[in-house]
């Protein structure tokens, strides 16, 4: 049996979402929804998919979906990611250190930051033309 690695999903990629089958395709499988420590800030990246970077000061928990995905198929899934997207570390609220999506920090310049909605679907849910979810 291959191997797995945790990765952290805060956008696209998430359940029901544009890109979530990019992880189906590669043989993922959802595992669990949870939130990062608050130690991360969140952007709009011309609505269309977010950036999530760490920082020192005044961040927020997002709202994060874990995957198991096979370690195979992570450079696969990164290949697949929009310009800017990278695989860092995540910090999970309970202290896990996972892999995760985050965003390179020149991506969110000139961006609108989103870290007050606390994750993409919340912020989604509040544009007039809202990210298509898969039926």
């Amino acid at each position: 049996m291959e191997s797995s690695v945790f990765l952290a999903v805060n956008g696209t990629l998430m359940r029901g979402l544009e890109l979530n089958g990019n992880l189906q395709k590669i043989g993922a499988e959802f595992v669990r929804e949870a939130l990062t420590e608050p130690t991360y800030r969140l952007w709009s990246i011309g609505d269309r998919h977010p950036a999530m970077q760490r920082v020192e000061t005044d961040g927020a928990a997002i709202s994060v979906e874990i995957w198991a995905v096979p370690a195979s198929g992570i450079s696969t899934l990164l290949q697949l990611e929009p310009p800017g997207l990278c695989i860092g570390k995540v910090r999970l609220a309970g202290g896990e250190e996972v892999l995760g999506v985050i965003g390179e920090s020149i991506l969110c310049v000139g961006q609108p930051e989103i870290t007050h909605w606390g994750g993409w679907r919340a912020y989604t849910a509040t544009l007039t033309n809202p990210v298509q979810l898969m039926n």
